[in-house]
């Protein structure tokens, strides 16, 4: 029974999500997702009570997927294959479940900036970035491990890429491109 619950619970998340992104936080309304899920009210009350629960939600497990990659990222050497890795990596994390997240953060950044998970997504997002980070590298080259995470996240957003690339094709532009930028010259 358990599982379900949780199952349950991602649908939600994932359905709130997508309309979040597609009519904005503030438009959307609980009844909408319910609907979307064809679940009553009361039982989409039952797993999350407010549109802000939905949220604080969605941000924890992504903290968590985060936090995860860190730790990882942490335990490995500072090769330059590890942190192709560490990028291949991060490009998995916004490609996969989290994907509506980011479209959703972008287009909603107030939202996500008065919400505690908004803040812990962004001190995630921080701590990515330290995992291409030489310490004694100069600002140049952490300047550029930067700009790698961020490529890789541009290349997740749609809209934010606005080339004329296929869909398909994206994530794996920003992936070179982060990869030239973390490379040794």
């Amino acid at each position: 029974m358990a599982g379900r619950r949780t199952d349950t619970r991602d649908r939600i998340r994932q359905v709130a999500l997508e309309l979040f992104a597609e009519q904005g936080y503030e438009q959307t309304t609980l009844q909408e997702v319910a609907e979307r899920l064809q679940i009553t009210r009361p039982a989409l009350y039952y797993h999350f009570s407010t549109k802000e629960a939905i949220l604080e939600s969605v941000g924890e497990r992504l903290a968590e997927s985060i936090d995860e990659l860190v730790e990882w990222g942490h335990a490995q050497p500072r090769t330059p294959e590890s942190r192709r890795e560490i990028l291949r990596r991060i490009g998995e994390l916004l490609e996969g479940q989290w994907r509506p997240l980011f479209k959703f953060a972008q287009v909603n950044q107030g939202v996500m900036q008065g919400l505690p998970a908004g803040e812990r997504m962004q001190a995630g997002i921080v701590k990515m970035v330290s995992l291409l980070e030489d310490p004694e590298s100069g600002p140049v080259r952490k300047f550029e491990a930067r700009l790698a995470v961020f490529a890789v996240i541009l290349g997740s957003v749609p809209f934010l890429f606005d080339l004329d690339v296929p869909e398909a094709e994206r994530a794996s532009v920003a992936m070179e491109v982060a990869t030239k930028l973390i490379s040794e010259d």
